[in-house]
Order: structure tokens, then C-alpha cells, then sequence
């Protein structure tokens, strides 16, 4: 493959996959467990994330290699769990592009009412598929942009909202200050709301592990993957954290419910009447980014696992543009099933973003795999690596304490996530999945890596 992305490219690609539709249309629905606390929940998963990227640049740095987290857990813990990661990956993205093609029908609706769903997610598929298709840096500089249009929004939407919340602008000059994060309640669903909250939360998060995806095609792999990931995870933090505020400073917490996309009500209080249009459009972005990050991280976690002898020897063939050609074509083939899903689902579900939620809530477990994963091999990857450690410029802070916290608040996450009645079917989809996956690598492939070794 080609090393062809840049520092920039790499975090607008994190950062592209990480912030996504949930952030502009679903920012209420963690508010309604906790309130404006949610704002804490958004900086203690930060820090644990944080954590993890950590782990992951310090592999990464002496080892950068397309596959990575999967790599890393094949030669760090055992093979087994290198084939869950490469798959839990590849299931994570693919339905990620599902779930945004289901969403991209009900977005054009907007515009087109009489346009049938299955079309607008038809049209992108292919788009994208090209696209990754042509070269890596083509998906780069597409990624890029798609990023770009959330990050502006959401920079701007911070702006206008310090300015309502500060100067009164669109309020007739009446500032609305920074009561409502405690005058209908801070912690308003107790403990167990926070925590329940912290769940979606973190899920929310995944996909920043896209930094790890990228390395064997980055730039000057090392100093390039320190860059993006010391900048990445402060700069989705403060995205993150920066909306949240606005939001439930601006609008009572237990009134967002009936309001819409706080992000339209936001910028139509100064008088952009066009807000509605504005955020529809950076949602489609938002979608096409999310489907974009799918096809490129699953077609390379595919390539990984041919490469491994776990999948047939022809998804590892490159095109002249150094792109693996079968691996894009599958996985491209597995996002068009949403969109087969969003004609034949509707006969059962009417409301579309029951649909959406149902496809996009399975990949909670699946997304934590990776998390999991570059935290336990990195304490194992330090132990055979001592001798690399002391020149070290990006060492894991606090190792090992730090993995065994974050691996502790992820389990405690994924225990309040199963007690949730909301969130219970989404961690039983991910288990299943696992569980079918353990039984055939130890049915078709456990023998074979015996032999070898």
C-alpha cells in the first residue's frame, strides 16, 4: 500500500468518524438520563479514551502497520482475538454504513418528499466506492472535507451559542446566562442515569480509532501518528464538550425533547432562517463521512485478515492506485444490505428512526473490542519491548495502573449497559456476534495456527 495521508488528513479522518449524526440530530438523548451532568460524562469517557489512544501511539509508533489493533492482539494476547478485532472492526464499520444510508433516505426526504429512500443511499454507495477506489488519498482528501463541513458547524454553533448565552444576540439582548445547567437539576436521573448515560456516551465515541487504521499508509508514520493523536482527542473533546454546553445552557434540559435539533433552533434564534436546510445538509455530510470511514477502515481490516489466511488470498490484491480492490468491492456490497434494509424494514416499522437505531445500536460491544484490545496488549507489548522503552518519546502514562482503570470503566459500562432496559439488546446483538465468530475461528482456523507455530 501507499503512504499517501498526511497529519491533517489523519485527524480530520479521526475526527470524521468519531463526531457524527448523533451529535447534531440524538444530543438529547443522553441528556434525558442525566442532564446537563452529561457534560462530566463527556469528559471522564475523554480521558479514558485519551488512555487508550495513548496505548495504541505507543505500538503504533515502534510498529506502524495497516491492521494494527488486530496485529497488535494476534502477536500481544493470542490469534483468536486478533480475528475477533479484525471482524468486530469490520462488523462495527459496515454497520455504521448501513445505518447511515438508512438515515440518508430520511435526510433527502427534506428536500424531495416524493423521493424513494433506497435511491439517495444508491447514489452514495457507488460515489464512495469509486472514490476509495481511486487511492488513498482520494479518500483522504474526501474524508477531509466531509469533516470539515461538521467541524464548522459545530465551531459555529459554539459561537452563536456563547453569544446568545453571554451578549443576548437573537434574545433581544437579554443574555441567557448559564442557569439552566443547575436550575431543573444537575444530576437528574442520580447515579444510575449518569452511568447509563456514560454508556451512549462512550459509544459515541468509536471510531477514533481510526488513527490506528491509517498508520500503514500515513506519512512519516511517526511523527505524523504522534501529531494526530496528541491534537485528535482535545479537539473532539472540545467539539464535544462545547456543543453539550451550549446546548443545556441555552435550553432547559427536560424541554429538548420538544424542540427539535437544538443545532436549528440555535442558529434560527439569531435569524437564520435557512437553519433547517443548513443542518440538513451537514447531517447528509455527516452520513456520507460515516459511510466513507466504513468502506476504508473495514476494506483494510479485510486485507488484514486475508493477509492472515483467514479470508480468501484475493481480498489482499491491489489495484495499480495501491487500494485493496476485492476488499473495497465487499465491503461497499455489505453497506448496499441498509439499503435494501430501508425498503423491506419500513413494512414492519413505520417510524424510521426506530429502524436507525436498531441497526446502529449493535455495534456498541463490537466498537469496544478494539478498545479492549490495544489496552491489554500494550502492557505485553511493553514487557517483550523493554528495550525500546527507554528512548521511548510516547510512552502510555501511569502504565499499567491506567489500562487496568480504563479497562475497569469500560467492563462497569458494558454491566450498567446490559442492566438498561434501552441499551440491553444492543449488548446481546454484540455477544452473539462474538460468540459465532470465537466458534469459527477455533472450528476452521485454531488448528492451522498451531501447525504453523
Amino acid at each position: 500500500m501507499q503512504r499517501k495521508l498526511s497529519t491533517g488528513q489523519m485527524q480530520m479522518i479521526a475526527l470524521g468518524g468519531t463526531i457524527g449524526v448523533g451529535l447534531f440530530m440524538g444530543a438529547g438523548s443522553t441528556i434525558k438520563w442525566t442532564g446537563p451532568s452529561v457534560l462530566i460524562a463527556y469528559l471522564v469517557s475523554g480521558a479514558f479514551l485519551y488512555l487508550i489512544m495513548r496505548a495504541l501511539g505507543e505500538m503504533l509508533y515502534v510498529d506502524p502497520n495497516t491492521g494494527s489493533f488486530a496485529k497488535f492482539a494476534s502477536e500481544y494476547i493470542h490469534p483468536v482475538f486478533g480475528y475477533l478485532t479484525a471482524w468486530s472492526n469490520v462488523f462495527q464499520f459496515v454497520v455504521v454504513g448501513m445505518s447511515e444510508m438508512i438515515a440518508l433516505g430520511g435526510y433527502c426526504r427534506f428536500w424531495w418528499p416524493n423521493l424513494p429512500d433506497w435511491v439517495p443511499g444508491l447514489i452514495a454507495i457507488i460515489f464512495l466506492c469509486v472514490a476509495n477506489l481511486i487511492s488513498v488519498k482520494m479518500f483522504g482528501t474526501l474524508e477531509t472535507w466531509f469533516s470539515l463541513i461538521k467541524v464548522v458547524t459545530i465551531i459555529l454553533m459554539i459561537i452563536v451559542g456563547l453569544g446568545l448565552i453571554l451578549f443576548g444576540f437573537g434574545n433581544h439582548g437579554h443574555a441567557i446566562g448559564i442557569s439552566n445547567l443547575w436550575r431543573h437539576g444537575f444530576f437528574t436521573g442520580g447515579v444510575k442515569g449518569f452511568v447509563f448515560a456514560l454508556s451512549i456516551v462512550l459509544a459515541s465515541y468509536q471510531g477514533i480509532e481510526l488513527i490506528g487504521v491509517t498508520a500503514g499508509e500515513a506519512e512519516n508514520p511517526q511523527s505524523t501518528l504522534v501529531k494526530a493523536i496528541r491534537s485528535t482527542v482535545a479537539r473532539i473533546l472540545i467539539f464535544y464538550v462545547g456543543a453539550i454546553f451550549v446546548i443545556v445552557s441555552i435550553y432547559p434540559w427536560d424541554q429538548l425533547n420538544q424542540i427539535g435539533s437544538p443545532f436549528v433552533q440555535t442558529f434560527a434564534k439569531i435569524g437564520i432562517t435557512a437553519a433547517a436546510s443548513i443542518i440538513n445538509f451537514v447531517v447528509i455530510t455527516a452520513s456520507l463521512s460515516g459511510a466513507n470511514s466504513g468502506i476504508y477502515s473495514a476494506s483494510r481490516m479485510t486485507y488484514t485478515l486475508a493477509e492472515n489466511h483467514q479470508l480468501p488470498h484475493k481480498m489482499t490484491l491491489l489495484n495499480r492506485h495501491g487500494v485493496p480492490f476485492y476488499a473495497v468491492i465487499s465491503i461497499s456490497a455489505g453497506i448496499l444490505i441498509g439499503i435494501i434494509l430501508n425498503v423491506v424494514l419500513p413494512m414492519f416499522f413505520k417510524d424510521a428512526s426506530e429502524i436507525f437505531v436498531m441497526v446502529y445500536s449493535s455495534i456498541v460491544l463490537p466498537g469496544m473490542v478494539p478498545w479492549i484490545v490495544i489496552l491489554i496488549s500494550q502492557i505485553e507489548f511493553r514487557r517483550q519491548n523493554a528495550d525500546k522503552m527507554a528512548d521511548h518519546p510516547f510512552k502510555m502514562p501511569l502504565s499499567p495502573y491506567s489500562n487496568y482503570a480504563t479497562l475497569a470503566f469500560l467492563a462497569l459500562t458494558l454491566i450498567f449497559m446490559f442492566i438498561n432496559p434501552e441499551t440491553r439488546y444492543s449488548i446481546l446483538v454484540g455477544v452473539v456476534f462474538l460468540a459465532i465468530m470465537t466458534i469459527i475461528y477455533f472450528r476452521k482456523y485454531h488448528h492451522r495456527v498451531d501447525t504453523e507455530a
